[in-house]
């Protein structure tokens, strides 16, 4: 006679598969649904053109082009309107300073509203490769 009682052991099996497909179709529909932005290299600060003026950084380097399309850094002017010239001006401006301090350094760009498009783009470009990545565009008050 056995007194012990008997006790079956069920194995219980999880079937995965149904799971595994769930998360596979909510891992399409995410990418499907997600925007991609388009992250620039260089970031521009638009500013309002408002009575309020923004504060600036003492160090700013300004960046001025006429409606010729020459080029001013700190109210001196460029030889020429290469892009060379003008990044080779521009890291004379930014000195010794390290990578990271190149990268905080804060130019504004003051470009008349008759220069070409093209001339704000090269110094856009110029200030891009020097690694330069705080931008803000001078505007004034709409009246």
């Amino acid at each position: 006679m056995n007194l012990r009682p008997h006790h079956k052991e069920e194995n219980i099996d999880i079937n995965l598969t149904p799971l595994i497909d769930v998360v596979f179709l909510l891992l399409i529909f995410f990418m499907v649904s997600t925007t991609f932005d388009r992250n620039a290299k260089l970031k521009v600060n638009l500013p309002e053109a408002s009575a309020k003026a923004t504060r600036v950084q003492d160090d700013a380097i300004v960046l001025t082009i006429d409606a010729k399309g020459k080029y001013y850094i700190n109210n001196r002017q460029l030889v020429n309107t290469t892009l060379q010239t003008l990044k080779l001006a521009l890291s004379k401006t930014l000195g010794n300073k390290t990578p990271a301090a190149i990268k905080k350094q804060h130019i504004i760009l003051r470009a008349d509203g008759k220069t070409t498009h093209e001339s704000v783009v090269r110094a856009m470009d110029a200030i891009s490769q020097l690694g330069i990545t705080r931008l803000s565009i001078a505007t004034v008050e709409n009246k």
